[in-house]
């Protein structure tokens, strides 16, 4: 079959396309963000066929032969959790993150350990030489791992790798620099994206082969690229972390084959990322004690709970607005508490500048901190410090009320783990379960209730 050429113009913001230019993307609003792109049209480029040369063929679902997925498991606990359980074969995992937060290096561990377990890995590398990620593997501590190096980004020529070893697992750092050779333009575009992608993802699910691919971030904080690249893949994870912290969360936003709700805590180290099997006890070491405007929350990520401190400082502003400022913590969040304060617990918060932050450049963004949040305020505000052994766990409703939260005896078991005595929680959320021994359950209904036992 001939192939025939096609032009078209290509929004590199958001993926529109249009058949003729347009200097204003009509999907988006940006202007100036189309650009012409030739592609060649060839048979059987989207047919799912595997390196056997087998087709997809229609199939009644109940002659669908299905056996629960084998999940491999690395080293790494922390990415088992945030997977669903470990590795699936035949699935497509994107991870993004900022850049030199350790995408890479997290990868390069994770091929040590599955070619160590017996998997034929194959790391393919648009950035960087074999030299150098060699080099990276010595200071790992992996260069001796019997897995394959490949510096390309023909994805015809990866093709043909990857149908020559017939690996297990695929890495592909990263996407945007990879190539289909039939499409005109440059590395990095929309069409390029969407089409090594829908390419990769063809050898994912025709010969059960996972694959990892590392996608760059635009300044936004978005994964580079269309959105489509999301739906395509099966997980989508994000590496987030401090540029001045060494702690890394591994978060997912999309998982096919598990939660969403799960993080995973790692540390950079000068010998790779190590796991935080206890995250809360890191978050709480330096904290000092009898200092006032700090407060100890139970905060749920996942499943998963974590003690975190949050810190607030409040005093008088020598400007005629008050000022607010929050570190880890949203400030519209932060603004609501601060009324409420104000108008149901009578402090007067209106002439003071308000810093707040969550201790450790974690990010807290669930209901449950609200009231960690309010007596961390009042605390600074009154000159009045917490018990060094007792946090708060409740959501704050407008009228001041203390509202249930949700797995509030795991909260309160990670709590009484690290050696917390004392528990402000609502009163609602007192049930038939009973708390660990030792532990003094405080149930409170309102706020201006809960900061009276609390400065008593």
């Amino acid at each position: 079959m001939a192939k025939k050429a096609k032009v078209q113009f290509v929004c590199q913001n958001c993926g529109y396309v249009s058949p003729k230019y347009l200097g204003r993307c009509p999907q988006c609003g940006k202007w100036n963000t189309l650009v012409e792109e030739i592609q060649q049209d060839t048979e059987d480029r989207r047919n799912r066929v595997s390196l056997t040369g087998e087709k997809a063929q229609p199939t009644k679902l109940k002659d669908v032969v299905f056996t629960k997925e084998t999940r491999i498991q690395t080293e790494l606990a922390e990415l088992n959790r945030v997977l669903g359980g470990g590795v699936v074969p035949g699935s497509l995992v994107l991870i993004g993150g900022d850049p030199g937060i350790g995408k890479s290096t997290l990868l390069l561990q994770v091929s040590h350990q599955l070619a160590a377990t017996g998997g034929k890995v194959l790391y393919v590398s648009g950035e960087e030489s074999a030299q150098q990620i060699k080099l990276r593997a010595e200071r790992l501590g992996s260069s001796d791992t019997d897995f394959y190096l490949y510096a390309e980004t023909d994805m015809a020529e990866i093709t043909h790798a990857i149908e020559q070893l017939k690996p297990d697992y695929v890495i592909i750092d990263s996407i945007q620099t990879m190539t289909q050779p039939d499409i005109t333009s440059v590395a990095g575009s929309v069409s390029q994206v969407r089409e090594t992608t829908a390419e990769l993802m063809k050898i994912a699910k025709t010969n059960g082969i996972a694959i990892f691919i590392v996608g760059h971030v635009t300044k936004e904080g978005n994964i580079a690229g269309p959105r489509m690249l999301e739906h395509m893949v099966d997980t989508v994870l994000y590496f987030e972390g401090e540029k001045h912290h060494s702690f890394r969360i591994l978060r997912a936003v999309k998982n096919r084959f598990g939660s969403t709700n799960e993080i995973g805590i790692f540390e950079m180290r000068e010998r790779g990322l190590v796991e935080v099997a206890n995250p809360s006890q890191v978050f709480l070491e330096e904290r000092l004690a009898g200092a006032t405007g700090s407060a100890i929350v139970v905060a749920l990520e996942g499943s998963r709970p974590i003690l975190v401190e949050i810190q607030a400082l409040v005093s008088p502003t020598v400007f005629g607005n008050a000022k607010r400022t929050t570190t880890g913590l949203d400030f519209n969040r932060v603004s609501l508490i601060m009324a409420v304060l104000e108008k149901r617990a009578g402090l007067l918060l209106q002439n003071q500048d308000a810093f707040l932050k969550a201790a450790g450049g974690v990010k807290l963004n669930e209901p449950a901190i609200d009231l960690a949040l309010a007596v961390a305020i009042a605390s600074s505000y009154e000159e009045k410090g917490t018990a060094s052994n007792e946090c708060f766990i409740g959501e704050i409703g407008l009228t001041g009320e203390v509202r249930r939260v949700s797995s509030v005896e795991s909260r309160v078991k990670e709590a009484a783990k690290l050696g917390f005595k004392k528990i402000y929680l609502p009163k609602n959320n007192l049930g038939d379960w009973t708390p660990p021994k030792g532990i003094e359950l405080v149930a409170v209904t309102t706020l201006a209730e809960t900061l009276k036992k609390v400065f008593k």
